[in-house]
Order: C-alpha cells, then sequence, then structure tokens
C-alpha cells in the first residue's frame, strides 16, 4: 500500500510538471516566420492587413551589403490597432529579425509580459529594459516600452561574424581615432 507521504509527493510532482509545461518558442508573428525569403514575407504581409504593408515602397536595401529591409506602419491605413510600425530584416535574402512596436495607447507591457511568462515560461533574462526568453533556434525578447522582437540565433551570428570579417578602412581608421582618445 502506498504511504500518504508518497501520495502527496507523486501528486505535488505532477501538479508541478503540469504547471511548469512551456510552449516551445514562437519562430515569428501570425504568419511572417523566421527564415522566410524576401518574396514570401512580401506574399504573406499583402494576406495580412493588420501589418500595414503597402508593397515594395515598403522595401529598402542597405547599400553595399546583401540585407534588405521591410518597414510597415500600421498605424496608417487598414493596420491593426494593436501594432504600430514593424520591421523585417532580411540577411542573404532570408528573414532573420522581426521587430513589431505594439500601440502603447491599446495595450501594455505588462499584459504582454503577463501572456509571455504564461505560454513560454520565465524569461532567460530579466531587466529593467527588457524580458527575453531564448533557445537554440530563437530568441525572442519583449524590450519597453513595447516592442516585441524575434530573431534568428543562427543567421544573427552569421551576420555578426561576417560584418565583423570585413572592416572597411573607414571603420578602421576610425576604430584608430577613437582608441587614440
Amino acid at each position: 500500500m502506498i504511504s500518504f507521504k508518497k501520495k502527496i509527493l507523486a501528486f505535488s510532482f505532477l501538479l508541478s510538471a503540469v504547471f511548469s509545461y512551456a510552449e516551445d518558442l514562437p519562430h515569428g508573428y501570425k504568419n511572417i516566420m523566421l527564415g522566410m525569403t524576401l518574396e514570401e514575407t512580401k506574399e504573406n504581409l499583402v494576406k495580412d492587413p493588420d501589418f500595414g504593408y503597402h508593397g515594395d515602397r515598403d522595401v529598402s536595401l542597405i547599400p553595399g551589403s546583401s540585407k534588405t529591409l521591410i518597414e510597415t506602419d500600421a498605424e496608417k491605413g487598414l493596420g491593426s490597432n494593436f501594432l504600430t510600425r514593424c520591421w523585417f530584416q532580411f540577411s542573404f535574402n532570408e528573414l532573420y529579425i522581426i521587430t513589431i512596436n505594439i500601440n502603447q495607447n491599446k495595450m501594455d507591457y505588462y499584459s504582454v509580459f503577463t501572456t509571455l511568462t504564461k505560454k513560454y515560461g520565465e524569461p532567460t533574462t530579466f531587466s529593467p529594459q527588457a524580458a527575453t526568453w531564448k533557445d537554440d533556434d530563437v530568441t525572442m525578447s519583449l524590450e519597453k516600452p513595447l516592442t516585441l522582437k524575434y530573431i534568428d540565433n543562427k543567421r544573427f551570428d552569421e551576420t555578426q561574424n561576417y560584418s565583423n570579417v570585413q572592416a572597411s578602412p573607414t571603420e578602421v581608421t576610425r576604430e584608430m581615432f577613437l582608441d587614440g582618445l
């Protein structure tokens, strides 16, 4: 016969397992996912008016790099009441950062933070400026005042390493100047 203490211990273990369950981190927001190509992202933005995407005029090529940026304005036009501006950053035609500004007149930091904590567990890091959840693939951060970011960790690291390898003569000279101060 199982003792009362063992039953309580088993029940406590089961209860903690149920309440500690957290979903995997999302790889994007709505139908926009990290890793999509520029064309796939544009097609999905057109289908979803919440982002306020207006077509190719929202797309910018960053001169001298393999980076592209889509900036949308959900406040102008038929966008969501909950979103303001959104940015979608590409490196080598692959979406690797999604930045979503949330309308502070319609939503508050605490509500978003509480919802994310319930779904994904306690943040990996927490500071007065941001709460961050991270796994092997994705970093999701909620930054103050009210910005939500999704970052493809692998592509972000590759981009950082790529940019560190190719410092221009101007950048090198700038660093030399700053070092001399």
